[in-house]
């Protein structure tokens, strides 16, 4: 996909949490981006008033750029950051929602990787392929004049992509899905390798509530300013796995009929994601991937398709219990973090959201 002609100066945006794992992603991928450029790199008063490569634990395969090494990190408040019109939030939950509260009414646009208001009734939670139009719910936010959009937890997002053809087509009825999940989204610091090394840890805290709860509200339709979620029943089971990157899913789906295999690849090989006609640049060519064979997809094989930005389905097959399963794969710190976040604000900014600029740049004023 093309992306749109840009005219004039970039859009300058902040991150915050910018030393973090998924911070790092987005200096990674905002590096060279052809419509945003980093103004502003905010993190904990540890970090601040030093240069950011002196306060990185630099861990992606890239080379962190000298130009950005050398910015000096802000400190994480909305005055350190006014130069800049969006904020990219790869926040900690527990200090997101004052934060993200405080960039919104100071005028920012927030684009949150945390999990603080995912679940707020007037805050849009959206994979921008499968429900860009809940951003309809931004005309009912009381954050003053910003606003705050949110980017769904990592494993939701790898399940909702392939889940929308079928609800669209079929109807959904109910899912069981089985996830089988990267360190990397634990974080840099994660877990102890004694605990991972020969082992499946079968918890991760909170992330089968998320699942089923963000689920049914990105499956929702908006009405009167409001989401009424998707009726779809959901029982998830999370475990973290000895793979860095790369969420895994095993799905298992009663649909509205039960048609037969050849119509469940039609309908993923036919899907128009809202974001069709847009020409975002982060996203992917194709947004599901259907592979053929039997031990297909695999995290180290096929994460990076697409830049890491698509979802991989194989093992396509009756279920005696349900109707389908099939295994998914999607990248966890891109598709699912910072690169799915990173796709919503291109989206924020083709859509009308931030004020003063279109998908062609600056507007006139």
């Amino acid at each position: 996909m093309t992306s749109v002609a840009w005219s004039g100066p970039k859009l300058r945006v902040a991150v915050l949490g910018a030393t973090g794992s998924v911070g790092q992603r987005f200096v990674s991928l905002l590096a060279d981006h052809p419509w945003f450029e980093i103004g502003a790199l905010c993190a904990s008063e540890r970090s601040a008033g030093h240069p950011y490569a002196d306060a990185v634990r630099w861990m992606q395969t890239t080379a962190l750029p000298p130009e950005i090494g050398s910015l000096e990190i802000r400190p994480t408040e909305s005055a350190s950051a006014n130069d800049c019109v969006v904020a990219f939030s790869a926040l900690d939950a527990t200090i997101a929602t004052p934060v993200e509260q405080e960039f919104a009414r100071a005028g920012h646009v927030v684009v949150s990787n945390a999990g603080a208001y995912r679940m707020h009734p007037r805050v849009p939670l959206v994979v921008p392929e499968v429900n860009a139009d809940h951003l309809e719910l931004l005309a009912g936010q009381e954050f003053g004049d910003g606003a705050i959009v949110t980017n769904p937890n990592c494993s939701t997002i790898g399940l909702v992509l392939p889940l929308k053809p079928l609800v669209d087509r079929f109807g959904l009825l109910r899912v069981h899905v089985v996830t089988l999940q990267a360190l990397s989204g634990a974080g840099i610091e994660g877990i102890p390798s004694m605990q991972m090394v020969d082992n499946i840890v079968p918890f991760i805290s909170g992330e089968e509530e998320k699942i089923e709860s963000e689920t049914r509200k990105i499956l929702g339709r908006v009405t009167g300013g409001e989401v009424t979620e998707h009726e779809v029943m959901i029982g998830a089971q999370c475990n973290r796995v000895p793979v860095l990157d790369g969420h895994t899913a095993c799905v298992s789906v009663e649909l509205g009929d039960r048609p037969p295999r050849e119509d469940l690849l039609d309908a993923w090989a036919e899907f128009v994601p809202d974001t069709a006609a847009l020409a975002l640049p982060s996203a992917p060519k194709r947004v599901i991937h259907v592979l053929e064979g039997d031990d297909v997809p695999q995290p180290r094989l096929h994460r990076d398709t697409d830049g890491g930005m698509a979802a991989l389905v194989g093992r396509v097959r009756p279920c005696p219990l349900l109707s389908w399963k099939f295994v998914t794969l999607s990248h966890n710190t891109l598709r699912g973090a910072a690169g799915g976040a990173l796709l919503l604000g291109e989206l924020a900014v083709a859509r009308g959201v931030v004020p003063g600029w279109s998908a062609g740049g600056k507007t006139a004023p």
